[in-house]
Order: structure tokens, then C-alpha cells, then sequence
């Protein structure tokens, strides 16, 4: 399998991404819940026919671009050279120097978000990324080398995980998170995202309110015929509420901050919709931690 990887890892963009889009369409004939996940969820999301088709083809070549990105040599940039839109906010969020949470949605290139930033902004702040170490044990080490760069370090979904983070926003630093990934039982609330409720992690603002850090969201979006990919980036389309809002009830709080954070996911899908993963098991009830 790693012979294969390195070989995939040494192929143009624009090969990848039709080999992406082949596989893309492949699984989604193949697996009737894949297919009805991909339906149900865009339906929910108000997304037509041809944004759908477009997200199935998007989802394989997430896949396919992964090889070139982990195995990039350490000191080597990102081809083509990734251009950013509205970098001047993070420009000011590190010179306030209270930390910085990016978020982004399963969505776009959003494992090149992290390798950007590092690439531009690393040298100021690192970046600690949030990630769910896989299964297998190849994979597993394989996603440890590819993630830790100059200027990127990578965090466990896990309590130290969670501790490594916030000492990083202390500093000053810059944390990566996806927060619409389901967080285990306990970690997480029940908060509506495109109508339907969806166990949604509270992690991204305990961290924001606890050290003060700025929250900005971050959509990096694949360009056509393999040229490569854009980033931009947006403040948050409506605040996180206080605490002192909700008279000491930290349920409440929590909750109504998971579905701010789920509205401005919407708000960046909506950017972009035909390159979300619509499949991904949104809606799942969480596992057991």
C-alpha cells in the first residue's frame, strides 16, 4: 500500500483528481447507505441535482489529492502555490496575540488549510491541528509524519489533545478544527444544523470564550482542471453568546454556541455546496467515549 501512495504522491493534480472523480462515482454505486446519506443530507442542505453529482466526484478527489499532500517532503511548498482571500484577518488575529481558532467544515481541500497556513503564517504562529488518529496502524503513522511540518503540529481528539490546544491559544498560537466532526458522547450537544438536529462538539467555543481567542472560518475551495486550490477566509457571520445571557445555565449556553457554530458552517457550505461531503455521517448519535 505504501508503494502505491508514493506513486499516487509523485502524479499531477490534474491526474488525481480524475482518478478522484472516478473513484468518487465507484463508491457511491457501490454503497446503497453512502448513496442515501449523500441524498438525504443534501436535500436537507436545499441542494439541487447538479451540486449533488458535483459532491460525489469532490468527495474522490479529496481522496486521491491525499497522497501528494502527506508525502510532500517537509521542506517543500504546496504546488501550485495556494492564493488566499481576506488573509489580512488572520493577519490581525495574530497581532492581537490572543490565539486563533480556524474552522472549517468537511469541506473543499480542508487538509490543505493547515499546510498553508504553516507555509504562510507558521513562521509567526504554528498551527495545531485537531485529528482522529486511524485505525490502522500503517495509516495511522503514515498521518503522524504527513501532519507535523514546520509551523504545524497536530493534536489527538483526545483530553491531552484538548490540553495541547488550549496551551497553545495561551501563547498566542493558532488552533485547526473541524467542527462538524462528531465528537464522542459527552463532548458534544445536540444543536440543529440545516434543521436537523446533530450532535455537534463544544469544543471550538469553550476553547474561544475560555482564552479569548478569535474564531475565523476558513473554506479552501479545489480549482477546476487541477490548477490547484484558494482559501478564504471570513470572520464569524454572528458572535458567540455570553454566558451571563443565559443566568448560570451552562447547558443552555453551550447549546445556543453549538448552533452558532453549526450556522456559520451552513454559511460556508453555502459557498461552496457542491464540494461538501454530503455523505459524511453527520447525523450520527455519537460513540461511546
Amino acid at each position: 500500500m505504501s508503494t502505491l501512495l508514493r506513486w499516487l504522491s509523485r502524479r499531477s493534480l490534474g491526474f488525481l483528481h480524475g482518478l478522484g472523480a472516478g473513484l468518487g462515482w465507484c463508491a457511491y454505486a457501490l454503497s446503497p447507505n453512502y448513496r442515501r446519506r449523500v441524498r438525504e443530507n443534501a436535500a436537507l442542505g436545499g441542494i439541487g441535482t447538479a451540486a449533488r453529482r458535483a459532491a460525489i466526484a469532490h468527495a474522490g478527489r479529496l481522496v486521491a489529492e491525499l497522497p501528494r499532500l502527506w508525502l510532500r517532503a517537509a521542506g517543500r511548498p504546496l504546488e501550485p502555490a495556494v492564493p488566499w482571500q481576506g488573509a489580512g484577518l488572520i493577519d490581525a488575529a495574530l497581532a492581537a496575540g490572543r490565539g486563533l481558532v480556524m474552522l472549517s467544515p468537511h469541506l473543499g481541500a480542508f487538509e490543505v488549510i493547515a499546510q498553508a497556513y504553516a507555509e504562510r503564517f507558521g513562521a509567526r504562529q504554528p498551527m495545531t491541528a485537531l485529528y482522529r488518529p486511524a485505525r490502522q496502524p500503517w495509516l495511522r503513522e503514515l498521518e503522524t509524519t504527513a501532519r507535523n511540518r514546520p509551523g504545524l503540529l497536530t493534536a489527538p481528539a483526545s483530553l491531552a489533545g484538548v490540553r495541547q490546544m488550549i496551551r497553545a491559544l495561551r501563547q498566542g498560537q493558532t488552533v485547526g478544527l473541524l467542527p462538524d466532526q462528531v465528537p464522542p458522547e459527552g463532548l458534544g450537544v445536540w444543536a440543529p444544523f440545516f434543521g436537523r438536529p446533530a450532535y455537534t462538539m463544544t469544543l471550538a467555543s469553550r476553547m474561544a470564550l475560555q482564552t479569548g481567542a478569535e474564531l475565523l472560518l476558513t473554506l479552501c475551495e479545489r480549482l477546476p482542471h487541477g490548477q490547484g486550490w484558494r482559501i478564504t477566509v471570513h470572520a464569524m457571520p454572528e458572535p458567540l453568546p455570553r454566558a451571563t445571557a443565559f443566568g448560570g445555565d451552562d447547558a443552555a449556553h453551550q447549546t445556543e454556541c453549538a448552533a452558532v457554530i453549526n450556522r456559520a458552517m451552513e454559511f460556508l457550505i453555502r459557498q461552496c455546496p457542491e464540494q461538501y461531503l454530503w455523505g459524511y455521517h453527520r447525523y450520527k448519535a455519537p460513540r461511546a467515549p
